[in-house]
């Protein structure tokens, strides 16, 4: 009796535990609609579920993401394939990318992948991202690039992908667009956001046709280590709590624009 009373509970807390993270998922698949990074049905958002099954979260192919709820997203293995009945199919070929990060790196629980406008055009140009803004600065030492093979369609090029992504937060796929990953759908989320505001504003400030003021190697590492809370950055003040009020707004966002997103 006892061992069915702590199936039972295992059963109901891992249940839980599946519901919370398909509402958050689902809901930064309607912030990434909301803040237009998306591409009609294309690219994907990934969570990994806890258990030794590797089993992950993944949109329902056919989807915008302004239609994806906590429900409709589908569990699927790291082979792309659906583990369980769901109404909706799944592209295991759009899963070729993520499955390769999930499979090498066990803390990217989150995998987010964009063709944004400014992602894509700072993907296509040679210098690659550049600290010319605090929020660039972030990912000063900490993107890996890796070159363009054509759609990513093929097994062989996984090996090469996870390489160029190293133990970094954020990739750039060379003429093609940005990637993060995260502890969690969340984190995952707020790296993008920056990411792509930190393309944004170098393409904007491209477009001014005059020379960037570009930071020393030194102020930009400094800027990445205060920006990652790392103990090699001093300073006199800390803001631990950032993203955490953050994600507390967005969420507050999200409950406004798209109630639906936790059904």
């Amino acid at each position: 009796m006892t061992d069915l009373l702590t199936h039972s509970v295992a059963t109901d807390e891992a249940a839980a535990e599946e519901l919370r993270l398909r509402r958050e998922l689902a809901a930064v698949y309607r912030l990434v609609a909301h803040f237009r990074m998306t591409d009609l049905i294309f690219t994907h958002i990934s969570q990994r579920l806890p258990g030794p099954d590797n089993h992950f979260l993944i949109n329902p192919y056919g989807l915008l993401f302004e239609e994806i709820t906590a429900s409709s997203l589908v569990k699927i293995d790291l082979d792309g394939n659906p583990v369980e009945p769901s109404p909706h199919p799944v592209n295991p070929a759009g899963f070729v990318i993520h499955s390769a990060i999930h499979r090498a790196r066990t803390d990217a629980h989150c995998v987010l992948h964009t063709h944004t406008r400014a992602g894509c055009a700072v993907a296509a140009q040679q210098g690659g991202l550049l600290p010319v803004n605090q929020m660039s600065m972030e990912f000063h030492n900490r993107v890996g690039y890796h070159d363009y093979e054509g759609v990513a369609l093929n097994l062989d090029e996984q090996e090469r992908l996870v390489a160029d992504l190293g133990g970094h937060p954020a990739l750039i796929l060379r003429n093609h667009g940005l990637l993060t990953v995260g502890d969690s759908a969340k984190q995952a989320f707020l790296r993008m956001y920056y990411l792509e505001k930190a393309c944004e504003i170098q393409v904007t400030a491209q477009a001014g046709a005059t020379p960037l003021i570009i930071p020393s190697d030194e102020v930009a590492e400094y800027t990445a280590q205060q920006l990652a809370g790392e103990g090699e950055a001093s300073s006199d003040f800390e803001d631990h709590d950032a993203y955490d009020l953050a994600w507390g707004a967005l969420l507050r966002l999200v409950g406004r624009i798209a109630p639906d997103y936790k059904d």
